[in-house]
């Protein structure tokens, strides 16, 4: 038997609220964005909207939770499940998940972030502690895969797994910055992984 249509409506509420409100801070930039705005988009009144999310870093964080935190867990899951070696895995899937980032909802939070995040530490300590310390330790792990497997040499590189993060990171900014200019990111990507793991690859022959 079919859910009523108003108690599925009901169910669907924070996930509408939060698509919002994603669109609205990446609109209006984390400052800028009102509640009002937000439930208005949703098609709530202000006062449902406070029943679900009490206060505006609880919506950030939600965001993050349903639009970042996804991607990275599926890419956890591909790690574990992978019959790939580290390097194929890093020259194959990781790579491919690295250009969707520039372009995706991450890499608009990602954006929000480094605007305007030394304002509200809070949120960038749960933005560290949610998805960057996580994605540190994934790539961690898959090094340390590649030298048990003898595929890398321990190195300066496997002790900074972020050192494979970074690329990313700039490759947002560089977008935040100069997305008008003709730069082709994705490259820029991959040749920072080949000289990472051409680096990682120095002393195993």
């Amino acid at each position: 038997m079919n859910e009523p249509r108003y108690q599925r409506r009901k169910d669907d509420r924070p996930a509408e609220i939060t698509q919002a409100a994603f669109s609205t801070f990446v609109e209006k930039g984390y400052a800028g964005t009102r509640l009002e705005e937000v439930a208005r988009r949703a098609g709530v009144s202000k006062g449902l909207l406070y029943l679900y999310f009490k206060t505006k870093e609880e919506l950030f964080k939600s965001v993050v939770k349903n639009f970042v935190v996804p991607r990275l867990h599926e890419l956890e899951t591909t790690i574990a499940s992978t019959d790939l070696g580290a390097e194929a895995f890093l020259r194959g899937p990781f790579v491919d998940f690295a250009h969707t980032i520039t372009r995706s909802p991450v890499g608009k939070i990602v954006r929000l972030l480094v605007a305007e995040g030394p304002k509200h530490p809070d949120l960038l300590q749960f933005y560290w502690d949610n998805v960057v310390s996580r994605g540190i330790k994934m790539i961690g792990a898959l090094l340390e895969k590649g030298v048990a497997a003898g595929e890398f040499r321990r190195s300066p590189v496997t002790e900074q797994p972020l050192l494979f993060i970074m690329p990313v990171v700039f490759s947002v900014i560089f977008r935040l910055l100069f997305g008008k200019q003709d730069v082709d990111t994705d490259r820029l990507i991959d040749t920072q992984i080949d000289l990472l793991i051409t680096q990682l690859k120095g002393s195993t022959k």
